[in-house]
């Protein structure tokens, strides 16, 4: 466990301190007090998501199964606070604000689906580690858990937030199939979600049908809503292989790539630090994924299985979907690279969900 313990806290503190040179590096020659402190607001909340990391690292895990449902209703009530009293940024609305602190619920929601499914696919009792799902017909076993995925889903794309409520639907696929639903049941849902897909076109706002015609072709409108993925790709392309050095990098020192610290920091790192400094990059998540796995495949408790699971999955589809949209090989969605992308919601829902995967890990013995 210890080992464990090391290793992920390891890789992400890493990742962490990657992101912070990065975020430093992208704004510090803006003006303005915000961009003055900008690196520290991150080496705190940093500091805030260890100390989350090791309260849950110690804490049972199946004490989640106990609170699952009044985490749900507490991640409904926040997704329905955000209409009332959200922050509105960038023609948005998804933040609270909580003293200087700006909250992020739809991040909270991501951890609240993942241990909501796990309770519902697993037994509550610990000597009995079966799946309920063999015993579910459609509409227990697919119709129910995705009326309780749409319901936070839905308040997440009308905040605007299409990337992040793709994303748990995508989450949710992924646990269906490893709670062994049956096969027919998940390709009759994928029928009826695919089918009439091209009539939601009508319903998507204008900058959405924007991203997707600007995935589709970048230069398309390279000075407006394809801007940002062209400047990416260049940023990338222009790092070579060794990179242009730490606060060197053009397109983000002066100013050519927008959400140089956020959504795409992932461009900004490789500019700097190259095809070599992204490769290590990239092998801290592969070390981190596969070790969130592991823990998965060596644990006989069902719901903590699945959590483990589902933590793992949430932490790679996040990465993929990311990296993806910075090379321009995914529409522009708006998903933070965990652990390196500006943001406080991010970073302490991130570390969270790392140290249940750690108390997963502490405790998979005894069951």
């Amino acid at each position: 466990m210890r080992g464990t313990k090391t290793i992920i806290l390891g890789c992400a503190g890493l990742i962490c301190l990657l992101g912070i040179l990065s975020i430093y590096s992208s704004t510090a020659l803006k003006e303005g007090a915000f961009w003055e402190i900008v690196y520290r607001r991150q080496i705190l909340w940093v500091c805030i998501g260890i100390l989350l990391f090791f309260i849950f690292a110690q804490l049972n895990y199946r004490r989640l199964w106990d609170w699952t449902y009044f985490l749900y209703a507490l991640g409904v009530a926040l997704l329905l606070l955000v209409y009332a009293l959200g922050v509105a940024r960038l023609g948005a609305q998804r933040w609270l604000r909580f003293a200087w602190f700006n909250f992020q619920p739809s991040e909270f929601a991501k951890i609240i689906i993942v241990i909501f499914l796990s309770r519902y696919f697993s037994k509550k009792s610990t000597s009995d580690i079966s799946l309920l799902s063999g015993k579910f017909g459609i509409c227990k076993g697919l119709v129910v858990p995705f009326i309780f995925v749409a319901i936070p889903v839905f308040l997440i794309i009308e905040q605007p937030d299409l990337g992040s409520g793709l994303m748990l639907f995508s989450l949710f696929l992924a646990i269906l199939y490893l709670t062994e639903v049956k096969f027919r049941y998940i390709f009759l849902f994928l029928m009826v979600i695919i089918l009439p897909a091209p009539f939601f076109w009508h319903v998507l706002r204008d900058y959405q049908k924007e991203r997707l015609m600007v995935f589709l072709n970048p230069n398309i409108d390279p000075l407006g809503a394809g801007y940002t993925v062209i400047q990416s790709k260049i940023a990338i392309g222009s790092g070579g292989f060794f990179g242009k050095g730490w606060l060197s990098g053009t397109q983000s020192q002066l100013h050519f790539l927008p959400e140089s610290h956020t959504d795409f920091i992932f461009a900004t790192f490789t500019e700097e630090w190259g095809l070599l400094g992204s490769g290590v990059l990239l092998c801290l998540y592969y070390f981190l994924i596969r070790r969130g796995f592991a823990i998965a495949q060596r644990t006989g408790d069902y719901f903590g299985r699945l959590l483990a699971f589902g933590i793992t999955l949430m932490l790679a589809i996040q990465v993929f979907i990311n990296i993806a949209m910075n090379l321009g090989l995914a529409p522009v969605v708006g998903l933070p690279l965990p652990l390196m992308s500006y943001g406080g919601s991010s970073i302490v829902v991130t570390f969270i969900a790392l140290g249940i995967l750690v108390s997963i890990d502490r405790r998979r013995a005894v069951f």
